[in-house]
């Protein structure tokens, strides 16, 4: 992908010095979505912990979802949060939630005109978004309307 949703120039992701996010980060790469699960309590979480939030048990490992879910919450950004969105204009981040999932919810940018109406409930798919044209490449995960 040459076109990116944002400007160049905002810092680049990159998994925690504990490494305890890193598959997340490499699952991006290869197009999967890996989230934690417990596999003493059988629940999802997120963010990645070293315990289970719910049963504290340290049997959590990261597996494969599908990248769908519905529209909990969101901002149509419209002033700058970094000096590369400058001249962004305005955008959109959604709160997803993932049904399949417990109802972990994740955050990212709703592809697609920033005008765009926006609606709670909505259904949508992940779309991986690499970045190789860095020193240290990496995937974002962004968000598409179901039917766009």
């Amino acid at each position: 992908m040459t076109g990116y949703y944002l400007n160049p120039g905002l810092p680049q992701p990159a998994a925690t010095s504990d490494g305890l996010d890193a598959p997340y980060w490499q699952g991006l790469r290869d197009e999967l979505l890996l989230v934690q699960r417990c596999h003493s309590c059988q629940k999802w979480q997120w963010g990645p912990e070293w315990i289970c939030h719910r049963c504290r048990s340290d049997n959590v490992e990261f597996e494969s979802l599908e990248p769908r879910g519905t529209i909990y919450s969101f901002e149509r950004v419209w002033h700058p949060v970094h000096p590369a969105l400058k001249e962004q204009g305005a955008y959109l981040v959604v709160l997803v939630e993932l049904l399949q999932a417990d109802g972990i919810r994740l955050v990212g940018n709703l592809l697609g005109d920033p005008n765009q109406p926006v609606i709670i409930g909505s259904e949508v798919s992940g779309v991986f978004e690499h970045h190789n044209d860095v020193d240290n490449p990496f995937t974002l995960l962004q968000w598409r309307l179901n039917g766009n």
